[in-house]
């Protein structure tokens, strides 16, 4: 291996990562263990992610650092020591893809414009079948109630075409542009609408639920062949909040405005006087499946704060301390038990 170079990486599988460079074209690499599984500040790559890498022309090559990133998200990884999982970097726009069936569902949106608004990026929510709704000003209406204003939404039919003119506009040269959504929602099927050949399987739905299978099961860029970058994720159900609280201020911007009304700067929304919130919720003009959605969400992302990892960090330390007494035979009383 010789000097470190710089590539892009298009693919994820797990622990094996396809690089694009312009000297070396596609490739395979790995992590360099020394870096990634000894120095916890090294990020781990995702697609889209610019690596310096060593190359080894008779195997994998090695990834020996994470370049700057100007966007991310992440979701959280339960299995992960670091309990954190990339999903995107270094991308232009994020599409967040919903369809006119059963799969709409504004709670999702909601998460998902948060992560998008998170990034710092443009982003658009794209309605997918069109053809298949009765009324897709519904659709419209409610993707706009969630979005709140100037949030772009276009409804699209990759089988009549329509809708597919006005996406085009954002596939322009050297752009990298993400797909968002969930299984069955569409986004492979629109990859090929745009690069105007079958460059990705496609799976179909259940007819009873509208959901899909996974046809993408990983992260993964395609290159449009007037030089555009689409990254296709994993059909997401679940995209946990990290680092995530201006999206959510955004997202909420209402619930937001009326906790400044408050009486009491650090007002809990219970018992104290002149609490904007509680009077707009007895009024209607807050609902309360909105403020719960906005304390659960709020909630979510606080513990993936540095703060909020720390505390708990803290309540592990000390659940394992008391595990480790009372094996010991500290916690038992004064009957022995």
């Amino acid at each position: 291996m010789g000097e470190s170079l710089s590539a892009r990486v298009i693919a994820v599988h797990r622990e094996r990562f396809a690089l694009q460079s312009d000297i070396h074209g596609e490739f395979y690499a790995q992590l360099k263990s020394s870096v990634f599984y000894q120095e916890s500040d090294e990020f781990f790559p995702t697609a889209g992610d610019l690596v310096e890498y060593l190359y080894n022309p008779c195997g994998d090559s090695l990834i020996t650092h994470t370049l700057p990133r100007k966007s991310y998200f992440a979701r959280y990884d339960a299995f992960s020591a670091r309990k954190e999982q990339a999903v995107a970097a270094n991308f232009d726009m994020v599409f967040l893809l919903t369809s006119a069936n059963h799969d709409f569902n504004p709670k999702r949106l909601h998460r998902y414009l948060t992560v998008a608004r998170s990034s710092h990026s443009a982003y658009a929510i794209i309605i997918t079948k069109a053809d298949l709704a009765e009324n897709i000003d519904y659709y419209i209406d409610k993707a706009q109630e969630a979005s709140g204003e100037n949030c772009p939404i276009y409804a699209i039919s990759t089988v009549t075409g329509q809708g597919l003119d006005i996406i085009r506009n954002y596939i322009l040269p050297e752009r990298v542009i993400v797909f968002l959504g969930s299984s069955g929602v569409g986004k492979s099927t629109l990859v090929n609408a745009l690069a105007g050949k079958n460059i990705m399987d496609v799976n179909g739905i259940r007819e009873d639920d509208s959901k899909g299978r996974h046809t993408t099961t990983h992260r993964q860029m395609v290159t449009l062949d007037n030089g555009a970058m689409i990254l296709d994720t994993p059909g997401m159900r679940e995209l946990g909040l990290i680092d995530a609280e201006d999206g959510l201020k955004e997202t909420f911007s209402d619930v937001e405005s009326l906790a400044r009304e408050c009486r009491f700067v650090n007002c809990k929304h219970q018992n104290e006087p002149g609490c904007a919130i509680r009077a707009a919720l007895q009024s209607g003009a807050l609902s309360h499946s909105r403020m719960d959605e906005y304390l659960m969400l709020q909630k979510e992302a606080m513990r993936h704060t540095p703060q909020g990892r720390e505390e708990r960090n803290k309540r592990q330390k000390a659940i394992s301390k008391f595990s480790r007494q009372f094996k010991g035979g500290k916690g038992k009383d004064e009957r022995g038990f």
